[in-house]
């Protein structure tokens, strides 16, 4: 959420003040851009990777405070469940050898923070789902020891008046019931931000969400949960059920969730950040001593902190930031589509493949969302994570006869898709080395069909047929992916199965 709350009770009136400074908020917004008050153009991107932590034998271990105690970085902070971390990359400019600058920051800054989880029997995993998580890890009691993450599930919990249900049906079914948001602590991924301006906003953000689907595709790390083989990327329906503060009846009523798609294309920011004030009551109703609208009059910047809380605990997948740096107030589009991992190199060239496209997408003077309806963009997301890099899309079709075609998620990669990343990233103004390097490593996993999901599902089939049981091929597919993830090599090269020493020492099946 971005901001440190103390724990404690609310009554009554906290959430009617709180409402009432949201609506402010939501005025000052308004009037700094009606004023035109945003920093110019930067170019700047962020980046944020959520971690596991498990140990030599695969499973997890909760022990973040210790790591982090070790590792001493403000780079580095807690994450939702005790076996998680964050790392955060300072921003950069787009431009030059940026990406390969960010590979060698985050292979050093994560090969120093293993390092430390060594001294303490772990270690750090970069995956969408670790996929020896069980049951009895995800209870309230494994909840990092911050008050914020006590006091949002005990909102949640209040608002939802009953225990969650996880209810996923894929290659697998998974039903469970849950009485904390713990499982949503399962999720680790990656969030890439770009400023932009208030005027390049929509169409920066309607690009983000009509590519949504490809990301996933070609990004899928999440196939597994609780031992369960469920989608190709199962973050997002675990994320959005462990989330869910509707019971059913509202459900029913058509209420929204606070994890979703949205519902239409945009032509603003402001647009975003009002839906979320109307649409969802306050987790976490802390008003802060600003009076944005005063600071506004006076000259100032407000932080607008109700506003930021709030838009915070709206679990958007492309989501709206506000934030203010060295005085002057910004926009950025926060991408959270993305799993974890699978190795550095893969997470770099999903930002490259990320980064070229929505600069390409959101310059055209014919742009994909008044081609594209925002159901099938949303149809396209639940598809990709279902079906990962098998997924057939909907997209439009080429030339003046216009209409959709339904096309193999591969085809549309390779043919469109990354023709238009490499023009992106020539208009950032990337060096051809980088952006051939990376948006290399996106075409050849189209090309082998491969992706993190389909080398974890392989492999875990093969260590099943050499007569493993499951949750001991989970474990040997988990403690092979931590090896290979350190070794750096991308995902598409990776052999599959598990090295002939683990097999050869188990009993022959007839």
């Amino acid at each position: 959420m971005g901001e440190k709350v103390v724990a404690g009770g609310f009554d009554l009136s906290d959430r009617q003040r709180y409402r009432r400074k949201l609506h402010e908020c939501l005025e000052g917004l308004e009037r700094l851009l009606a004023e035109k008050r945003f920093d110019r153009p930067k170019n700047m991107m962020g980046l944020e990777i959520e971690l596991n932590l498990a140990g030599a034998d695969g499973l997890p271990r909760m022990v973040n405070a210790q790591v982090l105690e070790r590792i001493a970085s403000p780079d580095f902070q807690t994450e939702l469940g005790m076996f998680n971390l964050e790392v955060n990359v300072l921003p950069h400019r787009l431009g030059g050898r940026v990406f390969d600058r960010l590979a060698e920051e985050l292979s050093a800054g994560l090969g120093y923070a293993h390092r430390q989880a060594a001294e303490i029997d772990a270690g750090v995993v970069m995956i969408g789902i670790l996929p020896t998580i069980s049951r009895a890890d995800l209870v309230a009691a494994n909840l990092s020891a911050v008050d914020r993450y006590s006091l949002l599930n005990e909102q949640i919990l209040m608002m939802r008046g009953e225990d969650f249900t996880l209810d996923i049906d894929g290659v697998e079914r998974l039903i469970w019931t849950s009485g904390s948001i713990v499982p949503e602590a399962a999720c680790t991924s990656v969030q890439l931000h770009l400023q932009v301006t208030p005027a390049r906003f929509s169409a920066v953000w309607n690009a983000a969400q009509a590519v949504a689907a490809a990301q996933i595709a070609v990004g899928a790390n999440s196939p597994f949960l609780f031992g369960r083989e469920l989608w190709r990327e199962s973050r997002p329906p675990l994320f959005t059920q462990a989330t869910d503060t509707r019971p059913p009846e509202l459900q029913a009523q058509g209420v929204r969730p606070r994890t979703w798609f949205g519902e239409r294309w945009v032509d603003s920011a402001y647009e975003l950040f009002a839906e979320n004030v109307r649409y969802f009551p306050s987790l976490l109703p802390i008003c802060d001593e600003e009076e944005p609208l005063r600071v506004l009059t006076e000259g100032g910047v407000p932080g607008l902190q109700e506003l930021v809380l709030h838009n915070g605990t709206v679990y958007r997948w492309n989501r709206p930031v506000y934030g203010v740096a060295d005085g002057v107030p910004h926009l950025r589009v926060e991408n959270r589509v993305l799993p974890a991992g699978p190795t550095v190199a893969d997470v770099v060239a999903n930002a490259a493949f990320y980064y070229g496209l929505v600069r390409t997408l959101a310059d055209e003077p014919r742009p994909v969302w008044t081609r594209l309806p925002f159901a099938e963009a949303e149809a396209n997301f639940d598809a990709a994570c279902r079906y990962g890099i098998d997924a057939r899309l909907r997209w439009p079709r080429r030339g003046r006869a216009g209409g959709l075609a339904s096309v193999p998620a591969v085809r549309l990669v390779l043919d469109e898709l990354l023709p238009m990343a490499a023009a992106g990233l020539d208009a950032w103004g990337i060096e051809p080395a980088d952006r051939d390097n990376y948006l290399g490593i996106i075409e050849e996993r189209c090309r082998r069909r491969v992706n993190g999901a389909t080398w974890q599902v392989d492999t875990y089939h093969r260590a099943l047929a050499a007569g493993l049981e499951r949750d001991e091929a989970l474990a040997a597919t988990t403690r092979r992916y931590s090896e290979l993830m350190h070794k750096g090599d991308p995902v598409h090269t990776w052999p599959v199965g598990l090295p002939e020493e683990v097999t050869a020492s188990l009993p022959v099946v007839r």
